[in-house]
């Protein structure tokens, strides 16, 4: 039987054609967006991060939604690796659930990323059309007496250059892309939002905050417990800070300050912003 190939990935934004018939470790959140982006590249077997599990256990919504279409998925503790971390997901993830389909193929909690990995790659899996993409959303609100834009964003790769100077909230986790600073955020925002991802091991699930400090943009996170991951709008609604960084608290914000209203005094304080940073995605 052929071995598929095994990609190890920070990010499901980073695939390429290499990924059409390979098993793949990416260290995105599990939710239902990474596992179709996965699955929309022609991954055949797919381990992520759990993110925490979260609010409404959206951290794992993808291992349901690939189980629907045949396709197994397994989830990687945040307690074991760095989320938006592959290699490191690789070498230290530990395996926290499987969808049906990967329990059928031998994969089971407990049980290292890389031998599930290795039960995925010799199980003769073909790719599957998801269809389309689930809608993710952009929606940008101009609060009464706001002098910037609080830009909503399920997912940070949908950060435009026009956000430079905006409150940007995105459903995405908190954590650096392979540990790099300029992964943080695309543009100089005025403030930014990420999920924490339940915190997780090294602190992973919110090491954005420090390099958003460095340029000078206001950071926090939100509890994955009080916000589903993956949805900004989420975030916004039932969002509570669980970790803020020093430019953020210098604005006002507060641990354990509703998500809503720390976008409503950053759109409204008075400030400014620094350089633009390099691209940051799911």
């Amino acid at each position: 039987m052929h071995a598929r190939d095994i990609l190890v990935l920070d990010s499901v934004t980073k695939f390429g054609p290499e990924a059409h018939g390979a098993v793949a470790i990416a260290a995105s959140h599990g939710g239902v967006f990474a596992a179709h982006a996965a699955l929309a590249a022609g991954i055949v077997g797919l381990l992520l991060n759990d993110a925490g599990v979260g609010l409404d256990r959206a951290g794992i919504g993808g291992l349901a939604y690939c189980d629907a279409l045949g396709v197994p998925c397994a989830a990687i503790d945040h307690r074991s690796a760095r989320i938006g971390d592959g290699a490191d997901n690789a070498a230290r993830g530990v395996v926290s659930h499987a969808n049906r389909v990967a329990s059928r193929l031998g994969v089971r909690a407990g049980m290292s990323a890389g031998e599930a990995a290795r039960c995925l790659q010799m199980a003769g899996l073909s790719p599957v059309d998801p269809g389309p993409l689930p809608q993710e959303s952009r929606e940008v609100l101009m609060l009464t007496g706001a002098q910037r834009p609080l830009v909503l964003v399920d997912s940070a790769s949908l950060v435009e250059p026009a956000d430079r100077g905006a409150v940007v909230f995105t459903g995405s986790h908190g954590g650096l892309l392979g540990g790099r600073p300029e992964t943080a955020l695309k543009v100089d925002a005025f403030a930014a939002l990420y999920n924490d991802a339940g915190i997780g091991i090294d602190d992973a699930g919110i090491s954005r905050l420090a390099a958003l400090d460095a340029r000078g943009i206001a950071g926090v996170t939100v509890a994955a417990r009080s916000a589903r991951i993956g949805e900004a709008r989420s975030a916004y609604d039932t969002g509570v800070l669980s970790r803020v960084n020093r430019s953020a608290f210098a604005r006002g914000a507060r641990e354990g300050m509703q998500a809503a209203e720390f976008g409503e005094r950053m759109c409204r304080v008075d400030g400014v912003h620094g350089v633009d940073g390099a691209a940051a995605d799911a």
